[in-house]
């Protein structure tokens, strides 16, 4: 089987309103869910693999529809949709199915042979940086992790320019995009609210087409460009929890987030447990618990991992 190599990025937002006879939106959330959404009237070729040539849709028996992608190892088979209409198929996907990368590639496969093609009427396409011998240009979907919410956990606001015309948020968090994260005018400036996972971002706005560093934020990074990228380093309020122990005099958190100190992080005890609250970046974190001294894993947590040293510590994962 031929196999083309495609560029797609996914954006976790709502319906995507563009003007036709069909919805064009190949996904939406809902809840914890990813609804992939084909429509085949929205399509105006059809590739067959290893073929130079393209089929209309009433060339094919549409029998099968499946999702496939860098999330599935490019699988024609594994993640098939339900039809829900002629034209029309769905699948319902997990966000945990999906991994911390803010971007994927997938193309809708239809009886494991036809690829569906975008075009330029879609709103929110890329085109492939690879070219494949039968083809000159591949168009592709694009989504990203991050996602505008007003109840989000990471708050951009840019003071003044009122004048402006639009302003745009574009960071690591959606691959530097420089159209999607259009930002509100309100009195005093601008205003976006995004849904973001505990990590370090680089971000930038874009006035009016002009891109500048957040003048408020002292915190920034040089770029190739020979200017600099603001940071943001998103944390997330983190408890640690040891039951037991009531005749303890003092137990010390310790872990990878503060050095192994032996002194500062004195939890906090309250009926049966011991407690320590903190902010801690996201990804995989060691520690463990000194009781009067002595240095013990968390009894409740089965993750454990070894370190460089060949010690054995307990494993806290922020996400």
């Amino acid at each position: 089987m031929f196999k083309i190599k495609i560029y797609i990025l996914l954006i976790f937002s709502a319906f995507i309103t563009i003007s036709s006879a069909q919805n064009k939106s190949q996904y939406i959330i809902e809840g914890d869910e990813v609804v992939f959404n084909f429509d085949a009237r929205n399509y105006k070729r059809f590739n067959k693999n290893g073929s130079i040539f393209s089929s209309k849709l009433n060339e094919i028996d549409i029998k099968e529809v499946t999702v496939a992608g860098s999330f599935n190892n490019w699988s024609t088979n594994q993640w098939r949709m339900k039809r829900t209409g002629e034209f029309t198929f769905e699948l319902h996907k997990k966000l945990k199915d999906f991994d911390d990368e803010f971007s994927w590639e997938f193309k809708f496969v239809i009886n494991n042979q036809y690829w569906a093609e975008p075009d330029k009427e879609f709103n929110n396409i890329s085109e492939s940086s690879q070219r494949s011998f039968w083809f000159s240009k591949i168009y592709n979907h694009k989504m990203y992790t991050a996602k505008p919410d007003t109840n989000g956990n990471a708050h951009f606001y840019l003071k003044g320019y009122e004048n402006a015309n639009r302003v745009i948020l574009s960071g690591t968090f959606n691959r530097w995009n420089e159209e999607d994260f259009k930002m509100k005018k309100i009195k005093g400036g601008w205003k976006i609210s995004l849904k973001l996972k505990p990590d370090t971002y680089e971000y930038k706005f874009i006035v009016d087409g002009n891109w500048m560093e957040d003048p408020d934020n002292p915190n920034k990074v040089y770029n190739e460009h020979l200017t600099f990228n603001s940071i943001l380093n998103l944390k997330k309020q983190t408890t640690f929890e040891l039951k037991g122990y009531q005749n303890a005099r003092k137990i010390i958190l310790a872990g990878s987030f503060n050095s192994w100190n032996k002194k500062d992080f004195v939890m906090k005890k309250s009926n049966n447990t011991w407690y320590y609250s903190l902010k801690l970046d996201g990804g995989k974190h060691h520690y463990k618990f000194i009781v009067d001294g002595e240095w013990i894993i968390d009894p409740s947590n089965p993750v454990k991992e070894y370190d460089e040293y060949g010690n054995i510590n307990s494993v806290k994962m922020v996400d």
